[in-house]
């Protein structure tokens, strides 16, 4: 082999050494690759050398270990103690029989486990990481898990990234590190190279697996995966997965271990009164020891565990996949949904339907022929004949992420910028054309803060700039008006005309977003200056068909909706009229600059906050303060989210929902559930589904404990009154395991009552059970002891 070729070699194996202070196209030599990526043959090839891109590989649970795992409970210690007791009493059969038990036990344990522990196996699975590549020329979407050194890996705001790259592109681009360097503030990205003794938190030039982008875009090429990663190099993970104890898992635990304490105290207590009122030791031991096998719970841990397993896979059906296991019990408690209205409580699948240019309206429909067609004041009208509208759509096609598929409607990237490529075609005016004539040069990524984006394009004189983002965003910077006659004076009257026709646009329920333009003799100038406006664009995004039938379970089962909205005031009230989360057309909508300091707030205020089912301009902080708000009067909080910026208030919430086809990786790693449809009526049933859990798990301890108590008391009573025991430690083993485990397991499994949403939700503080459910145990248990010891007593007195 070519010395080249083995340094490539070696660089792929142990990852490109000090590659931030290293200029781009060396590092693209060192790695024998481009900006335009690997071919696929040569990745593939890279891969089987190198191996998948990932940490240490998770050791899978062995057979054996959970196997063993089954033996390190306080029930099976108790029946093994039984079982030594009886031996040492000469009672063979009866520790014959306990051992028995114990194998059965045993084995319904581990056969549960087993299926659970790879249910969650499989369930982590589907949360697969992806990642955008160019391979040859051509981006493509893969998992994280097939990036070998040389890929070129194209970088968007909201993405984890997933290797690392030496960045060859940066416009805008920032990341947080707080992962690898424990920076919490957001660390500015570049492109060029940096000193080569710069420490890991300074090398600008690079970003690092496990780290996520928070603004701006770029692309890097793939430098180190897998474990040759500076994460992989630091990491100290345990090779094996780590169990994962429920809430609700620890307190049936220490439920069970309440009720053998009692139990074991009560035994103790029959036998010292026993012996010291001359009874023999044989038979207070023996009674000692058919009460604590009467108060063994063994079906308890069993059933719980395979019904939150079971539950999983019943939510994963309908497209929520949950990502924590504590998660299943308080979804069934939530009383609050805070909800997105893009692509959530709508289709998600916008439409351009109307453009307001200088010139007049421009409507957009489609004809039963499926043909588009462009009219202004009723009239047909030619959108590569009129200079007003053909400029408009050439820059928002400009000025653009997306991509469209083939067919010419549907693509990947924002549904809103998918819709403006449509557009586009629609028009005549296909991108690829554009591009062609006005290369793009320069890119000015989407800001947050000041909701805008540009790009630069070569033109004959000089450079074009294509600007577009939120109506009081690009009015502000606007000093001219583009209209037929040519550019005229953006003075603030016809500053104010236009705000009043954003304001009717999106009372129609269009959401608008504003066009500009500029050109420059050079790249030097400043874009978002001196900039002329073109006009608006409203998009349609209808509802979901299936919305308001969703939103009528959920005022049926107590559950507050709330709309949480980026989207302007009228927007958010009309969709909120069209789903039918409120019935008044003119219904009240809090804006985000209304959330001030909550310690700030008056009764009134705090009374119209926590009652408002609209907010509208809503930032990430402010929805971090709703939730505060509704957690303080003790509300369980379920919050959706897609973008990078919603992580802390889905980390914050009690249950966060992310998205799964438009959400960000960042938003989906700090989620409980995500939807894998983006739908608002999966998380009402993974919120059903919940309730029957929680359900079902109440009846099987009832169930189970109300059997136990019985036992207890029929067995403490007949000792405490000198009579023979009614029940032998063998008989009691046999009923605990005919009428306790595995009628608990089918009451486990039970699909619910229909009615199940048809109440509020139980209080966050409320414990498996009630003072109400533990009498029902205490009414139960005195029936089950009252029918055993009548049994025995008219044994003895009619069958002697």
């Amino acid at each position: 082999m070519p010395d080249a070729a083995q340094d490539t070699d070696t660089a792929l194996d142990v990852g490109l050494d000090r590659s931030w202070s290293a200029e781009t196209p060396a590092v693209l030599d060192a790695l024998d690759t481009s900006a335009e990526g690997l071919t696929s043959a040569e990745a593939e090839r890279r891969l089987r050398r190198v191996g998948p891109n990932r940490l240490r590989e998770i050791e899978r649970r062995s057979l054996w270990d959970l196997f063993i795992e089954q033996l390190k409970s306080l029930i099976v210690l108790l029946l093994l103690a039984a079982a030594v007791v009886s031996i040492a009493f000469g009672e063979v059969i009866d520790a014959g029989a306990i051992g028995v038990v114990l194998l059965i036990n045993t084995l319904v344990g581990f056969f549960t486990e087993w299926r659970a522990v790879r249910s969650m196996e499989a369930l982590q699975e589907l949360s697969d990481v992806q990642a955008t590549v160019r391979r040859g020329g051509e981006k493509e979407r893969i998992s994280a898990e097939a990036l070998v050194p040389g890929d070129v890996v194209v970088l968007s705001e909201g993405e984890v990234v997933a290797a690392d790259l030496r960045l060859i592109e940066a416009s805008k681009l920032q990341a947080d590190e707080a992962a690898l360097t424990g920076e919490s503030v957001p660390v500015e990205k570049q492109a060029e190279a940096v000193d080569e003794d710069a420490p890991l938190a300074e090398r600008a030039s690079m970003v690092y697996k496990g780290t996520s982008i928070t603004r701006g875009s770029g692309a890097g090429v793939v430098v180190a995966s897998g474990m040759n990663t500076e994460l992989g190099g630091i990491s100290a993970l345990v090779a094996g997965a780590e169990e994962e104890q429920t809430p609700l898992e620890k307190r049936l635990d220490r439920l069970g271990q309440r009720l053998v304490g009692i139990t074991l105290g009560i035994a103790a207590v029959v036998a010292v009164v026993g012996i010291a009122a001359g009874r023999e030791l044989r038979l207070m031991i023996e009674t000692a020891v058919a009460l604590a096998v009467a108060a063994i719970p063994e079906g308890l841990p069993i059933v719980a565990t395979i019904a939150l397993a079971r539950g999983m896979w019943r939510m994963l059906r309908r497209n929520a996949l949950i990502r924590r296991l504590s998660s299943v019990e308080t979804l069934g408690a939530t009383g609050i949904i805070f909800t997105d209205k893009t692509g959530t409580l709508t289709e998600g699948r916008m439409t351009v339907r109307r453009l307001a240019l200088p010139g007049g309206l421009v409507d957009v429909t489609t004809g039963d022929d499926g043909a588009t067609r462009f009219t202004r004041d009723g009239e047909p009208i030619d959108p590569e004949a009129w200079e007003p509208l053909r400029h408009a759509i050439e820059v928002a096609v400009l000025c653009n992420d997306a991509a469209l598929d083939d067919n010419g409607e549907d693509g990947d990237g924002d549904p809103m910028e998918v819709a403006l490529l449509a557009l586009g075609q629609k028009a005549g005016l296909p991108r690829p054309d554009l591009i062609d004539g006005r290369p793009e040069v320069e890119r000015d990524a989407f800001d947050r803060e000041t909701k805008k984006m540009a790009t630069v394009h070569d033109a004959d004189d000089g450079v074009f700039v294509a600007i577009k983002g939120a109506p009081g965003a690009v009015l502000d910077v606007c000093t001219h008006v583009d209209g037929e006659a040519g550019p005229e004076p953006l003075d603030d009257a016809a500053r104010e005309q236009w705000l009043q026709q954003n304001a009717a646009l999106a009372r129609d329920g269009l959401r608008v977003i504003a066009l500009g333009c500029k050109r420059m003799s050079s790249t030097d100038g400043a874009v978002y200056e001196d900039v002329h406006f073109l006009g608006f664009v409203g998009l349609l995004d209808p509802p979901r068909a299936d919305i308001e039938a969703a939103i009528d379970r959920c005022q049926e089962a107590g559950i507050q909706v709330v709309m949480v909205t980026g989207d302007q005031e009228e927007t958010a009230r009309h969709i909120a009229h069209a789903v039918g989360l409120v019935d008044d057309p003119d219904a009240a909508v809090v804006h985000g600059a209304d959330l001030g300091d909550p310690d700030a707030m008056s009764g009134e205020q705090r009374r119209q906050v926590l009652e408002a089912s609209i907010f509208a301009r809503v930032s990430p902080e402010q929805k971090l303060r709703l939730i505060d708000l509704h957690q303080e009067q003790g509300h369980i909080v379920a919050m959706t989210g897609d973008g990078v910026n919603d992580a802390p208030a889905l980390k914050s919430a009690d249950i966060g929902v992310a998205m799964g086809e438009r959400g960000t990786q960042v938003a989906q790693e700090a989620a409980d559930m995500v939807l894998r449809d983006d739908a608002f009526p999966t998380i009402v049933a993974a919120v059903e589904q919940g309730r029957i859990i929680f359900e079902n798990i109440r009846k099987f301890v009832v169930y189970l404990l109300s059997g136990n108590v019985g036992e207890v008391l029929a067995v403490a009573l007949a000792a405490v009154a000198s009579a023979p025991l009614p029940l032998l430690p063998l008989q009691i083993l046999y009923l605990n395991m005919i009428n306790d485990v595995f009628p608990a397991l089918a009451l486990g499994l039970g699909g619910g009552h229909r009615d199940v949403m048809q109440h509020p939700p139980r209080p966050s503080d409320e414990p498996i059970l009630t003072r109400y459910h533990w009498g029902e145990i205490v009414g139960y248990g005195v029936v089950i002891a009252g029918t055993i010891l009548g049994a025995f007593a008219l044994a003895f007195t009619w069958l002697e």
